[in-house]
């Protein structure tokens, strides 16, 4: 399978989309890590991408609240339950580890959890920032705690940033 990608700008720095025909694949931050998802051949007119780059624009202009993409998650069955589980969390709130592990039936599997959403390649698409530790901090955030609380706070344009805490 061929997967194509494309570089976009964005509030939370420079993004990488990656897409096969199927559908997206993966959002890639600037300073993470290229070994997570495939790469591929650059086509910035490739019809997923550029879709893909249009809603997250929306997203951050503050147009758009769900996505509406086709998404090709590549994963372990563990990894893909969770990162579906992810897509089910609304626009504006937060779950936790332990609530995902429920969630899935799997109410043991919280540190499982937590290393399938650090590892979720289709990150605000699949809203893993949405996910918070039990104590109600932010913690472990592929793109950066500082932007995980950018996008919080994007999505709850009435809460103060500061009244989140960080580790």
């Amino acid at each position: 399978m061929e997967y194509y990608f494309k570089t976009m700008a964005s509030p939370v720095g420079s993004l990488t989309l990656i897409a096969s025909d199927k559908g997206l694949s993966a959002v890639q931050w600037e300073r993470g890590n290229p070994d997570r998802t495939r790469t591929g051949i650059e086509n910035v007119n490739h019809p997923v991408l550029m879709e893909t780059e249009r809603q997250l624009n929306e997203y951050f202009q503050k147009k758009r609240k769900v996505f509406s993409l086709d998404l090709d998650f590549a994963g372990t069955d563990f990894q893909i339950k969770v990162w579906q589980a992810l897509l089910t969390i609304p626009f504006g709130e937060t779950r936790t580890y332990g609530q995902i592990a429920e969630q899935i039936g799997n109410p043991q599997a919280v540190r499982a959890v937590g290393g399938a959403a650090n590892s979720n390649p289709i990150s605000i698409v699949a809203p893993c920032h949405r996910v918070i530790g039990a104590t109600g901090k932010l913690v472990g955030f592929g793109g950066g705690l500082a932007n995980k609380a950018l996008l919080l706070a994007l999505e709850r344009p009435y809460k103060q940033t500061s009244l989140w805490e960080q580790d």
